[in-house]
């Protein structure tokens, strides 16, 4: 058993080997740095490196400016822009519809107002607001 062992983590060294020496060759390569070309550079799936070789697929990924890390921190941070932003729009709206409903209520006085006056205006409607005593015909 412990020969068998100890093959098992020969392979494995010359595995992580092979898959080391494939990340090297296509940096100096200055090719494209991926799982996928580093598992076919060292003759491995990429399945293989993504498990059982975690640390150097995170290795890769770092590479190529896609850390896991990196990555959430980039989605965080434009999380965090983004409900900012969200909070101040909310604001802003929740403002904007108290205005409207002063505006409306505004509006509808005006518009009350304005059809009183045309009436007036038309002859059709008497005001009945009292005149002055200056402007009453009796005293006359």
């Amino acid at each position: 058993m412990k020969a068998d062992e100890g093959a098992k983590a020969k392979r494995r060294k010359s595995t992580v080997n092979l898959i080391q020496g494939a990340i090297a060759k296509l940096q100096a390569e200055k090719a494209k740095v991926t799982i996928s070309a580093v598992a076919k550079a060292a003759n491995v799936s990429s399945a293989l490196i993504h498990n059982t070789y975690p640390d150097l697929a995170e290795k890769i990924r770092a590479i190529t400016g896609k850390a896991t890390r990196t990555q959430r921190d980039e989605k965080h941070t434009a999380l965090m822009k983004e409900r900012e932003t969200n909070r101040s729009l909310r604001a802003e709206n929740a403002s904007l519809k108290s205005d409207l409903a002063k505006l409306a209520s505004v509006n509808q006085l005006l518009l009350a107002e304005m059809a009183v006056l045309k009436g007036v205006a038309s002859g059709k409607v008497v005001s009945i607001l009292r005149k002055s005593a200056s402007e009453s015909p009796s005293e006359g």
